[in-house]
């Protein structure tokens, strides 16, 4: 009885360091996540699996509980409770699919949670997904690089492990021998912002010449991605003074914003240029709980649901010639988003994000790690803008 107390002690352990490592926000680190299918398949009852599950789940998601604090301005427990609530998800489909059986049946059963967890439902809690770590073994695979990786987790989970860890370690070695950050494209540019929480908040011209100057710094001809939100809530108004402020320079603008109606707001991305403003993209996975409240609804509120989800529409747009995906903040943490706009065959992948709220914690650095290793995947040039 002690040494099984012991044997899953360690088992939950290293589970919660294959979290805390992994996803501690260095995208060269992203490979360690790849061991928890071995330590998945080890566990010898039902309860060992939940409880190897909720410590990866846990470690990786640390970030959550002082997030949600300083998004609301309260103690640490709302973001205790939201914390465990949102590992219930990945806790439960991995118990479910967990069988005490050896070989290809664990094998197929892992992946089955894998797909479960990339996908909606689940897959809008699908965060720290190993499958994530195709882009640092395998960059340029594409496609191929995600069907190795997806076989490879697979045969972790059975007695070849010690053959799949060992060809994984090979390619992870040499990946980081070679890796190079993702290339910028030309002529476009991600600002990094440092406005807290009054970016989207303040409103005001004051605030949208702050921005305009912020645009009108970069060269001629440069598309300048600004973060989520940094428009607040787009107006005809606001749109006549930007266009106005950038008539005769060649700049185009793209920027987060909120566009608000009787039910509810989209959480976007417009386009601005002297010559028109258009909405470019509507997230189509915003985040659960703070944003996205569709109960809200469902027990007859007052008919407004928070942020809409546009679940799997606009997965690339066009900017001028070129063929772009956005992921906007939690779309980074997640599985379905970008290989959703990976397989239109994208030009540019963008990233965004209003980060003051988890500012301090490892979440925008594992936001940014996983938008390179998709990028990296794909072979495709990557812009970063966050507020901080």
């Amino acid at each position: 009885m002690h040494c099984d107390f012991f044997r899953t002690g360690v088992l939950v352990a290293l589970s919660a360091s294959a979290g805390w490592i992994g996803w501690s926000g260095h995208a060269l680190l992203l490979p360690v996540a790849g061991a928890f299918p071995v330590l998945w398949c080890l566990a010898r009852t039902r309860l060992q699996a939940a409880l190897i599950s909720a410590a990866y789940f846990l470690a990786a998601s640390r970030g959550l509980p002082r997030g949600v604090a300083n998004f609301y301005g309260q103690d640490i427990w709302p973001g205790l409770l939201l914390w465990f609530v949102a590992s219930s998800a990945y806790v439960a489909v991995h118990v479910l699919l967990w069988t005490n059986r050896e070989g290809w049946q664990k094998s197929l059963r892992y992946i089955a949670a894998c797909l479960v967890m990339a996908v909606p439902p689940f897959g809008i809690l699908g965060w720290a997904h190993p499958i994530t770590v195709a882009g640092i073994l395998f960059p340029g695979w594409g496609w191929w690089g995600l069907a190795v990786m997806a076989a490879g987790l697979g045969v972790m989970t059975t007695r070849y492990r010690p053959a799949a860890a060992m060809a994984m370690i090979g390619f992870w070695l040499w990946s980081a021998a070679q890796w190079t950050p993702p290339n910028l494209p030309a002529s476009w540019t991600g600002v990094d912002l440092k406005m807290g929480a009054s970016l989207g908040r303040e409103g005001g011209l004051n605030r949208q010449k702050e921005l305009i100057d912020v645009a009108l710094a970069q060269p001629t001809g440069t598309t300048v991605v600004l973060p989520e939100s940094a428009l607040g809530f787009w107006t005809p108004t606001a749109a006549r003074f930007w266009q106005k402020a950038l008539t005769g320079t060649d700049i185009t603008v793209i920027a987060g914003a909120a566009l608000i109606d009787g039910r509810g707001y989209d959480n976007v991305l417009v386009t601005i240029s002297a010559e028109r403003t258009e909405i470019l993209y509507r997230e189509r996975m915003p985040v659960p709980g703070s944003m996205w409240q569709p109960w809200r609804a469902w027990i007859g509120g007052d008919g407004e649901s928070g942020a809409r989800a546009h679940f799997f529409a606009n997965p690339v747009v066009e900017v001028a010639s070129a063929k772009v995906a956005p992921l906007i903040c939690y779309e980074q943490l997640l599985v379905w988003p970008v290989l959703q706009s990976a397989f239109h065959r994208p030009d540019v992948i963008i990233s965004v994000g209003n980060g003051w709220w988890i500012a301090g914690t490892s979440i925008i650095d594992i936001q940014r790690a996983s938008s390179e290793a998709w990028t990296r995947l794909f072979d495709l040039p990557l812009v970063i803008s966050f507020n901080l």
